[in-house]
């Protein structure tokens, strides 16, 4: 529905707002970026303000929904970014190969329908050396909060524009190419756990990456994780902020 999405969506987002726990996260990763840098699912732009001008030489800002690129333009006004605005959706990415020194993704990938073509796209821009900085949640370890993702998903879809909780992004992330140098994971809201379990982290290029194995499939489950077997170093809540839904929070 055209309206929903270009008007009641976007004035959502305004309601919702950025919670705390949130704001205290993206407060310390999206500063990372630097060069020429593509905000994938930028929304109303919340993230603009978090940008370090003497770092960022320019800022692609991709979204799709007319509504958000309005209140996002608002943002822009506010930083002294040069952003230039790209009203595609994920999957199509018009950059060049090796254009971009960094990618950010909050609250994105949990929308796009295309994920795989999305995360290939992304891999495609980077420079050699380049950075992907995520801030996403999806699948919960717990077994009790994955049947609620379950229960719930079609929910989640319908109202926040084709959010699904139940993706477990950073195996999508390293299936997609990528090693993850740094990643933490928790809720970042007691209620409702089903929407609040999130990874944010810092993933490369693989420089010798395998042949990808992604591909468009429904959820299956995944057992408890063991930290101990936890293939990625990780950072530790209290590195990048204590503690939220889909992409109404990027």
């Amino acid at each position: 529905m055209p309206f929903y999405r270009d008007n009641v969506y976007p004035y959502l987002v305004d309601i919702l707002g950025n919670p705390k726990a949130i704001e205290e996260i993206r407060q310390r990763i999206v500063p990372l970026a630097e060069g020429n840098v593509l905000e994938i699912g930028v929304g109303p732009g919340v993230n603009f303000v978090h940008y370090d001008p003497g770092r960022v030489n320019k800022l692609y800002a991709l979204e799709p929904n007319p509504g958000m690129l309005r209140r996002a333009e608002e943002q822009r006004q506010k930083t002294k970014l040069d952003v230039e605005f790209l009203g595609q959706p994920g999957e199509e990415i018009p950059l060049a190969d090796a254009s971009v020194d960094t990618v950010v993704s909050t609250f994105s990938l949990c929308t796009i329908s295309g994920v795989v073509e999305a995360i290939a796209g992304v891999s495609r821009i980077l420079k050699p050396g380049g950075k992907f900085i995520f801030f996403e949640h999806g699948l919960s370890p717990d077994a009790s909060v994955q049947r609620w993702q379950k229960r719930t998903e079609p929910l989640f879809r319908c109202v926040f524009e084709g959010c699904h909780v139940t993706r477990d992004i950073p195996d999508l992330v390293r299936k997609g190419g990528f090693v993850i140098q740094k990643i933490d994971a928790g809720y970042v809201s007691p209620f409702p756990k089903s929407g609040s379990y999130c990874w944010w982290g810092v993933a490369v290029p693989d420089p010798k990456p395998a042949t990808s194995t992604l591909r468009q499939s429904p959820p299956v489950s995944s057992p408890e994780i063991d930290a101990s077997k936890n293939p990625d170093p990780p950072l530790g809540m209290g590195s990048w902020g204590r503690g939220g839904l889909c992409r109404y929070l990027r």
